[in-house]
């Protein structure tokens, strides 16, 4: 269904494929794109487990607007194993103005449809969003 102050529909394989990363661990990342023809959010592009944070960073436009989701594994001070999923909204300052628009005021209702995300990042250019970023946020 659309939603009335962006106009925007999710399309059903968005939140498939986030609750097989989620639940399954199926993909590393998950990069959505809205079809502004079709007025939809859509998977671009899905992350295999093995595929690296340089993958990840590397399969975003550099001149487009993109939501992102990616599943970060790392190890505490504990010495103990886990995950968090990272919601990136990806906003560079190349991109046209209606796109970073049209996804700023998108940006609050598709999350609310992906259950389970634990940190949420604002990225306008790839440093934002960096390594370093993405470790010192999970801890």
């Amino acid at each position: 269904m659309a939603n009335a102050a962006s106009g925007m529909a999710v399309h059903d394989d968005c939140k498939l494929k986030f609750l097989e990363l989620k639940a399954k661990r199926t993909y590393r990342f998950i990069v959505y794109k809205i079809e502004e023809k079709q007025k939809q959010v859509i998977v671009e592009k899905l992350g295999e487990p093995a595929e690296s944070y340089e993958d990840f960073s590397a399969s975003l436009p550099a001149d487009e607007c993109r939501y992102c989701v990616y599943d970060f594994d790392f190890v505490t001070a504990e010495n103990c194993q886990k995950s968090k999923i990272f919601f990136i909204a990806w906003s560079p300052d190349t991109a046209r103005v209606r796109s970073k628009m049209i996804y700023a005021s998108s940006k609050d209702r598709f999350k609310r449809e992906l259950d389970g995300i634990q940190v949420e990042l604002q990225a306008t250019d790839p440093t934002e969003m960096g390594l370093d970023v993405i470790k010192s946020r999970a801890c």
